[in-house]
């Protein structure tokens, strides 16, 4: 899990535990790591990864990219910030999942957002579109996966969106599960050679 909330006890970390709850109950080894309170800067495009095999910016990112290898699943979770996420957040996403070159192939992906009233929806969309370019399949759950609060800990009287969590686990507990049997039983999908195509030559 990446909260790229940078408070102490956000509504994120609200939504996030909800979360935590079911997978441990699964018996699912959950690792949250906090990433809106760091010093995260934007990938610059300089290509270093593409040799080393890392982000030459040496920080949290290059850290959490281990511990998404491992990984079954990702949940991302951000504050909307207008009308979109956590900058941050987008700094760390953008370069872990450039940087890294390990298959992300049927990883599952889930993204959650927070806000005092509008923007859930845009950034929901916005956060999806790390899995959908990686091969990542995306849980839902019974609604958007949005929670409500303004100051910290108000999410807490978001009944629905506490829910809407708990569901987006359980949905994502089995996804992850089926996709390991499956894995087992007939392998990945097959990969064709990529295909690169410019738009102005």
């Amino acid at each position: 899990m990446i909260n790229g909330s940078p408070r102490e006890g956000s509504n994120c970390s609200i939504a996030l535990n909800e979360m935590k709850k079911i997978f441990e109950e699964a018996g699912i080894e959950c690792i949250e790591v906090v990433v809106g309170n760091k010093n995260i800067r934007g990938c610059i495009a300089c290509n270093f990864c593409s040799s080393a095999g890392k982000c030459v910016f040496d920080d949290d990112v290059n850290k959490l990219a281990p511990l998404f290898e491992e990984a079954d699943g990702l949940v991302v979770a951000s504050p909307v910030y207008y009308a979109s996420a956590n900058a941050t957040l987008i700094a760390c996403l953008d370069r872990l999942f450039y940087s890294t070159h390990f298959d992300k192939t049927m990883k599952v992906g889930a993204s959650v957002v927070c806000a005092r009233r509008g923007g859930c929806s845009t950034t929901f969309d916005q956060l999806n579109k790390y899995f959908t370019i990686s091969g990542m399949p995306i849980a839902s759950s019974q609604y958007w996966n949005s929670i409500h609060g303004r100051l910290p800990g108000e999410a807490n009287q978001d009944e629905e969106g506490k829910q809407t969590m708990r569901t987006l686990a359980r949905n994502m507990v089995f996804l992850m599960k089926s996709i390991e049997l499956g894995k087992k039983e007939f392998g990945l999908p097959e990969k064709e050679k990529r295909i690169s195509t410019n738009f102005i030559r």
